[in-house]
């Protein structure tokens, strides 16, 4: 959809990114993660990205640094959410445009691999594929059903590996 806008947040969006993920998650815990990776040293603006619509944000996707272990080394690749779309406007491609963004963002920035751990049939139709086929292993309790990823450059997966999650990651995927 030609109205939708995606851009890197900017300090003026803080706000508005608080609201759009209170609003989706009817709770805290994603805001809550949001606002503590904001505050790491790892964190780049670009890497949050907001959807407007006529003008308001209606949507945030965070990207994630993330270490992949695996026996050949570590690498580091994106794990791909928090991602909310306020309610009231879903429908509309939003989030379908803000994972296009993300990934591409990804791919600008010479990424290996983006994970995603959320509802798999909803990432699968932007081409990211069920974990299990890359034997993904996790550091902190994970439902393996509802992890799914995208290779950027072949082989970044292969052989399987432990996807070393923020620890506050732990109360989104809970809470």
């Amino acid at each position: 959809m030609t109205d939708i806008q995606v851009r890197p947040e900017t300090n003026d969006d803080i706000r508005a990114i608080d609201v759009v993920n209170l609003s989706a998650f009817q709770g805290e815990a994603e805001a809550k993660f949001v606002t503590n990776i904001r505050k790491s040293a790892d964190f780049k603006p670009e890497m949050s990205l907001v959807a407007e619509f006529n003008g308001r944000i209606v949507g945030h996707v965070l990207l994630t640094r993330v270490t992949f272990r695996k026996d050949s080394g570590e690498v580091s690749i994106l794990l791909l959410g928090p991602m909310s779309v306020v309610p009231s406007q879903s429908h509309r491609g939003i989030g379908t445009a803000l994972i296009k963004a993300a990934v591409d963002k990804a791919k600008e920035l010479h990424f290996g691999a983006v994970i995603v751990i959320g509802h798999p049939d909803y990432y699968k139709r932007s081409g990211f594929k069920a974990g299990s086929e890359w034997s993904l292993r996790f550091s902190i309790n994970v439902l393996e059903d509802a992890v799914t990823a995208m290779e950027l450059d072949k082989g970044t997966l292969e052989g399987g590996g432990e996807v070393v999650l923020p620890p506050d990651f732990s109360g989104v995927i809970s809470g």
